[in-house]
């Protein structure tokens, strides 16, 4: 199996600023590199035939992408729009400012098959693409954000896959995360 990093991914997990949130310790080349020749230790299957996730035991010091909200840290949620490329329209997000969560033990690449990612005007030269990753306490996947369902069912002009909403993955994506909120320094 042969796994190159898209441009999509490469900005979200190694951005030019090296902010804390993204992936440490570990250039963009070496992670390719250690998940070419390391086997991860699981692969699960992603919310559609063309993903998959491969679960990696953590090798850097990247912190867990997400926070249980509770009453002590409830005060430090944030909002606003935001767009994640110049191509799509702002959402509404959240986050937590001002918390430190602990060094992830796991790292999940999320995976898509070379013809999605053709389908979605990104041609690969390899067998799968890293279009994100979780970096989790648990060797499982965090639900996807209900607004990244969203835009996958609206389609590829909408920065989305083309999946048509599945209702119930969707009510599981909601009560998972009303209880929790990625994090921002």
């Amino acid at each position: 199996m042969s796994i190159v990093l898209t441009d999509f991914a490469r900005r979200r997990l190694f951005p030019r600023d090296r902010r804390i949130t993204a992936i440490q310790d570990c250039t963009a080349e070496a992670f390719v590199q250690h998940l070419n020749a390391e086997a991860p230790v699981r692969v699960l299957d992603g919310y559609a035939p063309f993903c998959k996730l491969h679960v990696h035991r953590n090798w850097t010091s990247t912190r867990c992408s997400v926070v249980a909200i509770t009453d002590d840290n409830r005060h430090r949620l944030r909002s606003a729009y935001e767009a994640r490329s110049d191509a799509e329209l702002p959402v509404l997000v959240r986050w937590f400012e001002g918390i430190e969560p602990p060094v992830a033990r796991w790292l999940l690449p999320i995976l898509y098959d070379r013809a999605q990612l053709a389908k979605e005007g990104t041609p690969i030269d390899a067998e799968w693409g890293i279009v994100g990753c979780l970096y989790t306490m648990e060797p499982e996947e965090i639900p996807m954000v209900p607004i990244t369902m969203m835009r996958n069912a609206l389609g590829v002009d909408e920065g989305g896959s083309g999946v048509p909403l599945d209702r119930d993955a969707y009510r599981r994506s909601v009560e998972f995360w009303e209880r929790h909120a990625n994090w921002r320094p």
